[in-house]
């Protein structure tokens, strides 16, 4: 019996084992990998694909985009209503980026506010007969040309390796004081034209510098961002513009990408020893916290946001990202540099920023407490700062110049 009952489980095993396999199981098996395979090339085909496109947005110079609706006029009364976003509920002085009658309109004080919209005073005078699309652009810019100021100034060109790059200097006091201010990603140098008069009350020239690719000054051979790592050549031929025209202390002033430019000049300038100091506006300080912000916020899922950032940094995909090279973002990382530093520093920035985190700029404090100073503003909002809180926001560069012994006289 114990016999028959191994030789059955023999056999039976043997069998199963040795069954041969009909056409139509091989071919199922066959087509199972097939769709197995192509559904996983399907999947990395779009995570390269998504990652690429990723990459490109980021290095890719964008036009300004629609960000709020006009939703009623009383050119009576002299008030517009916008629809409500974080950025227009916010109380202070600001711009619209606007079509048809007017390209650009000054905004004062909230007159009121609902859930879904916000009524505020006009400051830029609008005609009973004025048109204006629906679809605007919330600034923080507020003036939009230097003749607002009412200040001396003059248009300049700034030789650099791309080509003449277009600046407005604003001269003031002995000419020995200078600051140099370095607009942010996707704007253009009317951005820093609020910080002018503060500068110029203080006897210290302005030079406001634009730099490749920024639609003002020359197209590299890429045309993209490199998020400061090629953009800083461009601001260390402004410092030399200075240098010649008899700046001996300068401050470079860098306002969101601005930022990360203005810490890759004092890292790597030839210019190194007329850099007197930096005062950095909402600062771009570790582009990869940047960018893994950004895409949580637009819900991008983290491989594709790896990818993208793997991308940025390999010589390979340089093709593919139209960065024209490799961006360094271990390089752009000033947190992992920051004992390079030797320049004095002072930090604006938001906590609600919304665009770039302060976390990094909170960090450089602890980094290098015996250089960086920061002044956490809230509620302000991504490089809105004046705008909000002109009074506090001037105060607090006037005591740091005077800190750091770099207010004229």
């Amino acid at each position: 019996m114990v016999a028959f009952r191994r030789a059955a489980m023999g056999g039976a095993t043997r069998s199963s084992a040795t069954r041969p396999r009909t056409p139509a199981y091989v071919a199922g098996v066959k087509a199972a990998l097939t769709v197995l395979s192509v559904a996983l090339a399907g999947t990395l085909g779009a995570l390269a694909a998504g990652s690429v496109l990723m990459a490109r947005r980021v290095v890719t110079p964008t036009r300004r985009e629609p960000d709020t609706r006009i939703l009623a006029l009383d050119t009576a009364a002299q008030t517009i209503t916008l629809s409500r976003t974080p950025d227009t509920a916010l109380p202070g002085r600001y711009g619209l980026f606007t079509k048809g009658t007017s390209d650009y309109i000054k905004l004062g004080s909230v007159l009121s506010e609902d859930a879904t919209s916000v009524k505020r005073k006009l400051l830029t005078h609008i005609g009973s007969d004025a048109e204006l699309a629906p679809e605007a652009a919330f600034s923080g810019w507020y003036y939009d040309r230097p003749e607002q100021l009412h200040l001396p100034f003059s248009p300049e060109l700034i030789g650099s390796t791309v080509g003449p790059c277009p600046a407005w200097l604003f001269p003031a006091g002995s000419g020995e004081t200078w600051v140099i201010q370095v607009h942010g990603r996707g704007t253009t140098r009317a951005e820093c034209l609020r910080a002018v008069p503060v500068f110029h009350g203080l006897g210290i020239t302005s030079l406001v510098v634009s730099y490749r690719n920024d639609g003002e000054a020359p197209r590299s051979r890429s045309g993209t961002y490199g998020l400061g790592s090629t953009e800083w050549r461009d601001v260390d031929a402004a410092v030399g513009f200075a240098r010649r025209r008899g700046a001996r202390r300068i401050v470079i002033m860098g306002w969101s990408m601005g930022g990360a430019i203005a810490l890759q000049l004092a890292l790597n300038s030839a210019h190194r020893d007329a850099i007197a100091g930096l005062i950095l506006e909402s600062p771009v300080v570790d582009w990869s916290l940047v960018l893994k912000y950004q895409a949580r916020e637009q819900r991008v899922p983290d491989a594709i946001t790896g990818l993208a950032m793997e991308a940025l940094r390999t010589e390979w995909a340089a093709p593919l990202t139209r960065t024209g090279a490799a961006i360094r973002l271990d390089q752009l990382d000033v947190l992992s540099r920051a004992s390079e530093l030797r320049h004095p520093i002072l930090i604006l920035h938001s906590d609600d920023d919304g665009y770039v985190p302060s976390d990094a700029s909170h960090d450089l404090v602890v980094a290098r407490p015996d250089l960086v100073q920061m002044q956490v503003f809230e509620v302000a909002r991504h490089t809105k700062l004046w705008n909000y809180d002109q009074e506090r926001w001037s105060d607090s560069i006037r005591s740091w110049l005077a800190a750091q012994s770099l207010l004229p006289g």
